[in-house]
């Protein structure tokens, strides 16, 4: 899915239609007792952060999104029901937290008392004043320290209807947006045909908080991953990795405002060559990991190049459609290699060796490691993020539905960079302090990134491999 923010996603005029939880529902939620089951680490880190944040004086909206659109003239009955019964199939949608003094304690709704509440708000002719509404209703709705932190959207019009749909990061990670277009489309159309919906139960992400927080509290700082974890950090002086790469800012300053960047990068016979070169080595995730380490030698200086490679937790099939923040991290470090090749062997050994450590949750291990990583910044250290959505259901229509999965780019001092495989190419978008030295090295770097991967050469067997992994 193209990733985008929601000045960039093809909004249009039209009538404005909302649904929240009703208040029946947030009246039965605030009456009940807590759920044994705790926050995954990840959620317990992304809301102290967000509230460590705010009390520093700045409100920073983190929210995730998607936006597609539904062909014709909407029955916006059908369309609720197809929201809601989507809502009803992952229980983490209606879970959320509570505080009890510096402890965090989980409620969730049983799917009896999930209604929602529809609210017409009103025709919008200029899409400027429309953007500007949707952003500042989702920066309330979709609050990291509020319940609910999600809302739906229609623009309506006479020959499409564009959906919008928010979330706190807490419920959904890239992988969780790019499925919701298509099993939206499938209960909307199940709705207006009067066919049953399709479609297996998924798997609660609330369950698998608990059995995650069960392994990691399995662990002490004498294991073999928290004694990596360590090395690791040493060697970044005592800190999480930043992008190696000037990006303007001065110790001490405020939390900048960030800017995005979002462009195709290549298309789809380059994604394939590509694709085919790092094959041998793994695949493209290395290649872009590769690539990048010998662009920020260039840009930096840096002998070596250390980073945290996200990856997906969902390990079991019970968790492939389920809804969630399904991710952790894994520590990577590249010496400057002599060629991309080079880099290319490195960084394979380097996942090899390290990959299994994104199965225990950072938030963990700095806790055993006890050092005070006191969160100051929504993102807790800098990412390059590779993701092949070809095989995503629906995801051969998302241009011509106009899908997006959206970001909201607030402020940050980290470079954040995603690049996601489409049938239509790679495409590239990056979150980064907004500061002239940062636009000029992350465009740097854009154009670096695309002249490595423009250069590999293509091999006989290419077709036999583009046609493995599609």
């Amino acid at each position: 899915m193209r990733i985008s923010d929601i000045q960039r996603c093809e909004v249009r005029p039209g009538r404005l239609v909302e649904w929240t939880f009703s208040p029946a529902t947030i009246a039965a939620a605030a009456a009940l007792p807590p759920d044994p089951r705790p926050p995954a680490y990840i959620q317990e880190s992304h809301i102290r952060t967000a509230r460590s944040v705010r009390e520093d004086g700045l409100f920073v909206p983190t929210w995730l999104g998607t936006a597609f659109d539904l062909p014709g003239r909407v029955d916006l009955d059908a369309l609720e029901q197809a929201l809601r019964g989507w809502t009803l199939r992952h229980e983490t949608l209606r879970s959320g937290f509570r505080w009890a003094g510096e402890d965090m304690h989980r409620f969730t709704l049983d799917e009896d008392d999930v209604a929602l509440d529809r609210t017409v708000v009103g025709d919008f002719n200029d899409t400027h004043a429309l953007i500007r509404y949707l952003q500042d209703r989702f920066d309330t709705a979709a609050d990291a320290l509020g319940w609910p932190n999600l809302i739906y959207a229609a623009v309506v019009r006479e020959d499409s209807t564009s959906v919008y749909m928010a979330f706190d990061h807490t419920n959904v990670d890239a992988y969780s947006l790019q499925r919701i277009p298509d099993e939206v489309h499938e209960l909307y159309r199940a709705g207006v045909t009067g066919r049953p919906a399709g479609g297996v139960p998924a798997g609660s992400y609330v369950d698998f908080c608990e059995q995650e927080r069960v392994n990691a509290d399995g662990i002490d700082d004498t294991h073999a991953i928290v004694a990596r974890w360590r090395e690791f950090i040493g060697r970044c002086d005592g800190r999480l990795p930043e992008f190696p790469v000037d990006l303007g800012l001065r110790p001490g300053e405020v939390l900048p405002a960030q800017k995005l960047m979002c462009e195709p990068l290549v298309d789809a016979d380059a994604a394939a060559v590509f694709e085919a070169h790092c094959r041998p080595y793994g695949g493209s995730l290395v290649g872009v990991l590769a690539a990048t380490s010998l662009i920020v030698h260039e840009l930096g200086g840096q002998p070596v190049y250390r980073t945290v490679v996200p990856f997906h937790t969902r390990l079991r099939s019970a968790w492939s459609d389920s809804v969630g923040w399904y991710v952790g991290g894994a520590p990577i470090e590249v010496p400057a290699a002599r060629d991309f090749d080079g880099a290319l062997a490195t960084v394979r050994a380097e996942l090899r060796a390290n990959r299994a450590l994104a199965r225990i949750p950072l938030a963990r291990v700095l806790r055993l490691l006890g050092a005070d990583f006191r969160p100051t910044s929504p993102d807790m250290y800098s990412i390059i993020s590779y993701v092949d959505a070809r095989l995503t259901p629906g995801s051969a229509d998302w241009p011509e539905k106009k899908a997006y999965g959206l970001l909201r780019v607030s402020y940050g001092d980290q470079l954040c960079a995603w690049v996601n495989r489409l049938h239509e190419g790679l495409w590239f978008a990056c979150r980064y302090p907004d500061t002239d030295i940062a636009y000029r090295n992350v465009r740097r770097y854009v154009e670096r990134l695309r002249d490595v991967i423009t250069s590999v050469p293509a091999h006989e067997d290419l077709r036999m491999v583009e046609s493995a992994s599609v």
